[in-house]
């Protein structure tokens, strides 16, 4: 739960570094031209911001000098929910601003990209080399006949043709769509055949744990699944041939040729990413090339604080929202590391490693990964020379108090943490890094520039300090232009509108502190309704995974027919634990000292393991749905989940109790 407000910060920004950030020189340079509060800080300048909508969104678009090939008549035309429309008239081209940095010529031979695989050697690729790929592919993909709007896919790990293929597709206008290569043919189907893809790029197999996997039954079959494709592009990433009829990757991007950038309407689609469809097929969300470049460089270079001068490290795939926001960090001329391989390989502390040899100066990770770091008894500082990280960010679920303290004291004091939460629905965060703001133990700094964000009671109303429904009062560019094959628009409406007409409700319970941080209590729709008690599962999951005999947790609140509430709490063990009385005791009373007395679980169920989405989420409503007696076939989508056997276990336990 939160710290309280009086509680001393765990971290805090000296004077020389809130001078020196990008977010206050451009609160003074907004104050001179656009009557932005001079003083005030970080929360007059947001209060500024969400009440100067379409000012601050202007004055974004200048201080990073976007390019409109055809100016805008106004900022935002409809402010309504969904369907804002913003710089309407306007046209510009996302990849030819991702690429700027390679005009200069002090820049052109500097790293754009650093590519690390299980190697962990470092391979840089300069901005002229990028730009020169980019330019070879997209006219490559003119001449396939790729036009403006047609969709492109990549089934590619995270590797430099990847953020290359992208590039190339928004320079010529296709809509950009990936999937990893450990998604099985299923998963990547009930994706890619949602849009229709014309090019797919795809790897003969991939790296990770020390293992090659191969890949190309799995290719033969997207090929054979997907006849809207005119062309296949081989990416030999484990040195196979070309398939027949396949094109290969070097014969496309070897030429040295200038890229030509289409220019856009604003709102035109830059990419389709998807949700994770545990029950049904995966939503596929498009957003607005001319969105994500604003949304993007707000949070990049603001709260992020990134500049020519950084390394942006995250570890994530190309399955995940993280990825696509990495690329991005090429918008604020950032190096960009890509890491290609399992995060704990050869060693639970391997990241760590990676931002030591790429001297990364935000390093962004799991919160799942920092507590796995924390169990395994890894030292960073001790083992790695980490002097230039300035920034540890995390994301994908809420940093347990014990992960800041953890990462306060084995990687650095001085170390500006940032837990941020947002989502794939808007590839962006809707509340944490802020460079010049203190860091509390188990909250998110604030929530961000543009976002009115509000935790609201089931009536609409605004709580301060008790836990509401995340929800955002206002349009944000790069909130979804529609979801694909939504003709009426009402599965988009449905998703996030149905709740409070006119506003967005995100599906997370969170709560506002009095001074303006935010904290995760974890997804409403598995929230743990008790006696009138709401809590989020995360709050359990912070306080059980403490414990050192417990590697991972589960609680699912289950209102029963009969009026009752069953509440069980599956945990998967360390090595060499076992669940008897003690252990079991010790978790009751861990969780009612630290949390509830009505929340200490029914029953203690131990599982061989928790399943997990393809992005790492822990799946609760599906196994809420399963313990209901939901047939598996329809609580599921098989596609959307790393082990599908795990889920057999509540399906028969559901039996059993019936």
């Amino acid at each position: 739960m939160s710290s309280a407000a009086n509680t001393a910060p765990l971290w805090q920004p000296d004077a020389d570094r809130i001078a020196a950030a990008a977010v206050t020189r451009f609160q003074s340079w907004a104050a001179e031209r656009y009557g932005a509060p001079a003083d005030g800080g970080y929360a007059a300048l947001h209060r500024w911001s969400v009440d100067e909508l379409d000012t601050f969104w202007q004055a974004v678009a200048d201080w990073f000098d976007v390019r409109f090939s055809t100016p805008h008549e106004t900022v935002l035309a409809d402010r309504s929910m969904p369907g804002a429309q913003w710089f309407p008239g306007a046209t510009l081209n996302y990849a030819e601003h991702a690429l700027r940095t390679a005009e200069d010529p002090s820049r052109a031979d500097d790293p754009a990209l650093l590519y690390v695989d299980e190697t962990h050697e470092p391979t840089p690729v300069s901005w002229s080399q990028l730009r020169r790929q980019v330019g070879s592919l997209a006219a490559e993909l003119r001449a396939l006949g790729v036009r403006p709007g047609d969709r492109v896919s990549g089934y590619l790990p995270n590797i430099p043709q990847a953020t290359v293929a992208l590039l190339a597709t928004a320079a010529v206008g296709g809509v950009w769509t990936s999937c990893a290569p450990d998604f099985g043919a299923r998963s990547v189907l009930d994706r890619f055949q949602q849009v229709e893809p014309v090019v797919l790029f795809a790897v003969d197999g991939y790296r990770y744990g020390g293992k090659e996997h191969d890949r190309t039954d799995t290719v033969a079959e997207l090929r054979r699944e997907l006849p809207t494709l005119r062309a296949t592009v081989h990416v030999p990433l484990l040195g196979t041939a070309a398939p027949e009829g396949a094109l290969d990757w070097s014969a496309l991007t070897s030429a040295d040729t200038e890229p030509v950038f289409e220019q856009v309407p604003f709102a035109h689609p830059l990419w389709v990413l998807y949700s994770s469809g545990t029950t049904g097929l995966p939503k596929a969300i498009v957003q607005s090339q001319g969105g994500i470049l604003l949304e993007h460089f707000k949070q990049l270079g603001l709260h992020c604080d990134l500049g020519p001068e950084d390394r942006f490290f995250w570890f994530t795939s190309t399955g995940w929202m993280m990825w696509n926001f990495l690329v991005s960090g090429l918008l604020t001329g950032t190096t960009v590391v890509l890491y290609d391989g399992s995060p704990g390989y050869p060693g639970t502390g391997a990241q760590w490693r990676v931002a030591e040899l790429t001297g990364a100066t935000l390093f962004g990770t799991s919160a799942a990964y920092v507590m796995a770091c924390a169990k395994a008894d890894v030292h960073p500082a001790r083992d790695h020379d980490l002097s230039a990280v300035k920034c540890v960010a995390t994301t994908g679920s809420p940093l347990p108090p014990d992960g800041f303290r953890w990462l306060h004291d084995e990687v650095a004091s001085d170390l500006w943490i940032a837990s941020v939460s947002g989502g794939t629905d808007v590839c962006s965060c809707f509340a944490g890094a802020v460079p010049t703001l203190p860091v509390h133990i188990g909250e998110l700094q604030a929530a961000c520039l543009g976002t009115d964000l509000q935790a609201w009671d089931p009536q609409g109303k605004p709580l301060t300090g008790e836990v509401g429904e995340l929800v955002v009062t206002n349009p944000m560019p790069s909130m979804p232009v529609h979801f694909w094959n939504d003709p009426d628009g009402s599965r988009y409406h449905d998703s996030y509108f149905d709740t409070y007409p006119g506003a967005w409700r995100h599906g997370d319970w969170i709560t506002i502190t009095g001074h303006g941080s935010v904290v995760i209590h974890g997804r409403s729709d598995s929230t743990l309704n008790r006696q009138g008690v709401r809590m989020g599962s995360a709050d359990i999951y912070e306080v059980v995974e403490r414990l050192p005999e417990i590697r991972e947790s589960l609680v699912i609140g289950l209102e029963e027919p009969d009026g009752g509430y069953w509440m069980p709490l599956f945990v998967h063990l360390a090595e060499g634990a076992t669940l008897d009385e003690a252990l079991r005791t010790r978790v009751k009373q861990a969780i009612r000292t630290a949390l509830s007395p009505r929340h200490v679980p029914d029953e203690i169920i131990e599982v061989p393991a928790v399943p997990h989405t393809l992005t790492g989420k822990r799946i609760e409503v599906p196994v809420k749905r399963l313990l209901q007696g939901t047939p598996l076939a329809k609580a599921v989508n098989p596609g959307s989940v790393d082990n599908l056997e795990l889920l057999h276990f509540y399906e028969a336990l559901a039996r059993t109790r019936r």
